[in-house]
């Protein structure tokens, strides 16, 4: 068994479990169902091909939210492409600067497979809705023979460096993951995200097990990373002329 680690961070986020008619929700953090799409379609596995997706389904899933973003609310209109009537009104909700590590236990030559397609996807990869593009390449690593705990527990704290330098360390970090083998599900939580079909004509998702499982917030990234860029130090620096 192995671990594929990934960076899910992006202006927008969208990960929703229980959206219905005009009112599109989001969880606090990455669902499966969203993953495991994202996976698929940078392997370029068609959304009505069932047996391609199952091996990947079959993955086991944890999450854990390195910045939890904000959560914002939007209005959208769209008109029928046929009649042009106008659609209702529907509420789209969102994550706002939020970053997490996501991360799938299973088979090492799979997600070996899966590792190379992120890096030239077939078709592009988003966070949740097509409107929200990730800000930086996906994949963190593949760690042969690891385990999901260990990987969400040890990878770097990814918060962003503006986040970083604003707010407090956490001492704990929450990961959200499947059960293992052998572990109880009291306190567990069941969520609907576990995909079947990703076919529009009959997409099904069925439950499953989810346990909050906090860890010791480990060493943060290395701060080389591209993102130290702070738009707000010019800010301070004419503060600083001011005073």
């Amino acid at each position: 068994m192995s671990v594929l680690a990934l960076r899910l961070a992006g202006p927008l986020q969208s990960w929703g479990a229980a959206s219905r008619f005009t009112r599109r929700t989001t969880e606090s953090a990455p669902t499966k169902s969203g993953v495991i799409g994202l996976l698929a379609s940078a392997a370029g596995i068609d959304r009505d091909d069932d047996a391609r997706l199952a091996p990947l389904a079959a993955l086991r899933f944890g999450v854990r939210i390195d910045q939890p973003g904000t959560r914002i609310r939007d209005f959208q209109t769209a008109h029928h492409a046929v009649t042009g009537v106008s659609m209702p009104l529907s509420e789209r909700f969102y994550l706002a600067d939020a970053v997490f590590v996501a991360a799938v236990e299973g088979d090492h030559a799979l997600l070996t497979s899966l590792r190379d397609a992120l890096r030239t996807p077939v078709y592009p990869p988003f966070l949740g809705r097509r409107s929200c593009p990730p800000s930086e390449p996906l994949c963190l690593d593949l760690h042969k023979g690891g385990c999901l705990e260990d990987v969400l527990a040890n990878v770097p704290w990814q918060a962003s460096a503006w986040y970083r330098k604003r707010r407090q360390a956490p001492q704990n970090l929450p990961v959200l993951r499947e059960m293992g083998d052998g572990e109880s599900a009291r306190n567990a939580d069941v969520l609907r995200d576990q995909p079947v079909s990703f076919d529009a004509a009959h997409r099904r998702h069925a439950l499953r097990t989810v346990i909050s499982d906090p860890v010791p917030l480990p060493i943060p990234a290395d701060s080389s990373r591209n993102d130290n860029h702070d738009p707000f130090d010019a800010l301070a620096a004419l503060e600083e002329e001011r005073d």
